[in-house]
């Protein structure tokens, strides 16, 4: 933040009372909108002037790409600096779901392990068979580190990819054959639901599902359904359909879901990053050079 004051008068839309007043004294005068959400085609119309839009985050489906190029307005994200820290964080949930680690957590501090004795055991992780909904660069990272923990590594995507690991061109069809399934795609309506009932019927009441994409991807609704039934053995979860929002339900079922308040890339190092690639990309759009990372 401190280097965009360098280089730019900063307007914080998030902290304006009057948004609509503070959006209109910046019509003319606005060249650039950088952060991580919600971007449409009404704020690109309420500031005409934008000729960049810097996304922070891989994932860009807050932003209507398709109306920023109908306007002529370049569109960039952050990817790659944040691949290896996602793909940390999705093996830290797997095992945390697996092997009951925060339930261990409140065991010990609840005085139980005391009072009780032995907590009940958790589910091996090495060896298992993982799932990977999307084979992008982090589901790749993902399943390098899988690899250390001779696991049974396939995947489905739109499209098979340059890799030796099996490819389902169906996700039912991969979620039978799955212990883990772990979704890993952007979000947006071509991903929106693709994990339904169908898809946790077929992981099944002993299966896993692990969420470090977008809550949209996943039909909340079903998935709390399915845990409440016994239809699906656990979830571990860094993303929902309404953050910060997260069901009840899902905080209620201590004993088989864990819960993370989307903080996969979330170290110092990965979002300072991201944030020097924002700024890379801000200045390279207002100086009309090559975007960095350009989305469009």
């Amino acid at each position: 933040m401190d280097e965009l004051d360098q280089h730019f008068t900063v307007h914080k839309l998030w902290e304006a009372v009057d948004r609509a007043g503070l959006l209109a004294s910046l019509r003319e005068r606005c060249v650039a909108i950088a952060g991580s959400s919600v971007c449409d085609a009404a704020l690109m119309d309420a500031l005409p002037e934008t000729r960049v839009i810097a996304h922070c985050g891989v994932g860009y489906d807050g932003v209507d790409v398709a109306a920023a190029t109908a306007r002529g307005i370049r569109v960039s994200n952050t990817p790659d600096v944040l691949s290896d820290d996602v793909a940390d964080f999705a093996v830290a949930l797997m095992l945390a779901t697996l092997r009951r680690i925060p339930q261990g957590d409140r065991y010990v501090r609840e005085g139980r392990w005391e009072r009780e004795g032995p907590m009940a055991f958790g589910e091996r992780m090495w060896g298992r068979k993982l799932g990977l909904l999307g084979m992008g660069r982090i589901g790749v990272e993902i399943a390098r580190r899988c690899e250390a923990f001779k696991m049974k590594i396939a995947y489905f995507s739109r499209s098979t990819k340059p890799v030796t690991y099996r490819y389902y061109a169906s996700l039912q069809g991969l979620a039978r054959e799955v212990d883990i399934l772990v979704a890993i795609v952007p979000g947006g309506s071509e991903t929106r639901h693709l994990i339904d009932r169908a898809v946790l019927d077929a992981l099944g009441p002993e299966g896993v599902l692990i969420n470090v994409s977008r809550g949209s991807v996943v039909d909340e609704e079903a998935l709390i359904a399915a845990l409440r039934e016994g239809r699906l053995g656990a979830a571990g979860l860094d993303v929902y359909a309404d953050e910060p929002r997260v069901p009840q339900a899902l905080k209620e079922m201590t004993d088989k879901v864990v819960l993370q308040p989307h903080q996969a890339s979330a170290t110092h190092e990965t979002r300072f990053a991201m944030g020097r690639l924002v700024l890379e990309n801000l200045l390279a759009g207002v100086e009309g050079r090559p975007l960095v990372t350009p989305v469009n």
